[in-house]
């Protein structure tokens, strides 16, 4: 009885945590294009295969470790420790994906600035 409550957990976990995954990139990356073309001073293919290649690694590092938690554990064999299980890790993911949004906005803004600083001249200085 105790495995099929776990594969419950798994068959409502998975779901979720691909779900959340899939939903947090396409909102990233749909709207990070803007950034990306401002970085790459309107090179639309470099900004373009920029943001792509950024993706590819957040689904990477966010699957793996939505993967890598996976496991559940229930100590008693009833649907509440279930929940409390399934809470923990949808909750924990879920905060997870959140830090790694703020870190690629950190990497988008970084990256506008450093572009906005090599526009600027060069001051003169006499010899």
């Amino acid at each position: 009885m105790e495995t099929t409550k776990i594969l419950i957990g798994y068959a409502v976990y998975l779901p979720i945590a691909l779900f959340l995954t899939f939903y947090v990139s396409k909102t990233l990356f749909k709207n990070s294009k803007v950034y990306m073309l401002d970085i790459f001073k309107g090179r639309e293919e470099i900004a373009g295969a920029t943001n792509k290649l950024f993706e590819t690694g957040f689904y990477l590092l966010n699957i793996g470790f939505a993967l890598l938690i996976m496991k559940i554990t229930i100590h008693e064999n009833n649907y509440r420790n279930l929940i409390e299980a399934l809470s923990s890790k949808i909750g924990g993911f879920a905060i997870y994906l959140g830090i790694m949004l703020f870190i690629n906005l950190y990497f988008f803004f970084r990256g506008k600035r450093k572009a906005k600083e090599s526009l600027k001249p060069i001051p003169f200085q006499p010899a």
